[in-house]
């Protein structure tokens, strides 16, 4: 569909829809619009003229103001814009991958992970990578995880956290459970009966991640089926935080709780 009218208007200029969100958080003098876009009056003026004749904003006085239609615009183009910088900066991530391991509901709120970057690893630095993620999982308070592979050092962690008293809940697929149960059974046995910690089992799940109360990693596969090893998606705000665990949660409704083995 071509663009035209009052989606041109804010699609089709940077400093437009710029100007509709300056003037959304407060009304504007034109001298205040001018210092915040380090702009002339001539440069500026065919915009506002631009957004008044569109019915975004008016002028009451020496003020700007944004119009009833123009907050209803406002409010849902930011999600849009978010949702694609979120998308848009770590593009090739969710292009390389598949993404049936994330439910919709969670892909269409996909924004949250915006401050999110890429960590990639040399397929020679992948256990030391690992070290110092288990390291910054030490650190914290809580811990929620889906596995899908097996990391040579996972057991041994796991038991140190139940040392720690550190409330831990994983989510081990079939085959991951049955390899640890067989060559790590001691290891297994120790973090089963811990008082802080739960594990569950699930048949399958096209995505590994772990969640805390300080950061959020997850780990994809590619579309032929293959685990990627080299590239985490990580995050430590709030946002990616509650996104991650909100994933675990879809996991763990699906998911069995094992309580003995």
């Amino acid at each position: 569909m071509k663009s035209s009218g009052l989606l041109s208007v804010l699609t089709f200029s940077e400093k437009r829809k710029d100007l509709l969100f300056f003037i959304e958080e407060e009304p504007r003098t034109l001298s205040e619009i001018r210092e915040h876009f380090n702009v002339s009056s001539p440069e500026i003026s065919p915009r506002i003229k631009e957004m008044e004749a569109s019915n975004f904003i008016y002028k009451d006085g020496k003020k700007y103001y944004i119009t009833p239609i123009g907050r209803v615009a406002s409010g849902h183009l930011k999600p849009l814009i978010s949702t694609l910088f979120a998308i848009e900066k770590n593009e090739t991530f969710w292009k390389e991958h598949t993404l049936e391991g994330i439910p919709q509901k969670l892909l269409d709120k996909i924004s949250a992970l915006g401050e999110c970057s890429v960590h990639q690893e040399g397929l020679e630095n992948i256990y030391d990578s690992h070290k110092n993620f288990l390291g910054n999982i030490a650190d914290s308070s809580e811990i929620y995880g889906v596995s899908t592979i097996f990391i040579p050092r996972y057991p041994e962690f796991f038991v140190s956290l139940t040392e720690s008293n550190i409330p831990t809940a994983l989510v081990l697929t079939k085959n991951v459970f049955e390899k640890v149960k067989n060559e790590y059974k001691d290891a297994l046995e120790t973090y089963m009966n811990s008082e802080n910690t739960k594990l569950y089992l699930i048949d399958e799940a096209k995505v590994a991640f772990v969640v805390t109360d300080r950061f959020f990693s997850m780990s994809l596969f590619f579309k032929n089926g293959a685990y990627d090893p080299q590239n985490d998606l990580i995050g430590n705000d709030n946002a990616a935080i509650k996104w991650g665990k909100e994933l675990f949660g879809h996991y763990k409704e699906k998911a069995k709780e094992i309580i003995s083995l």
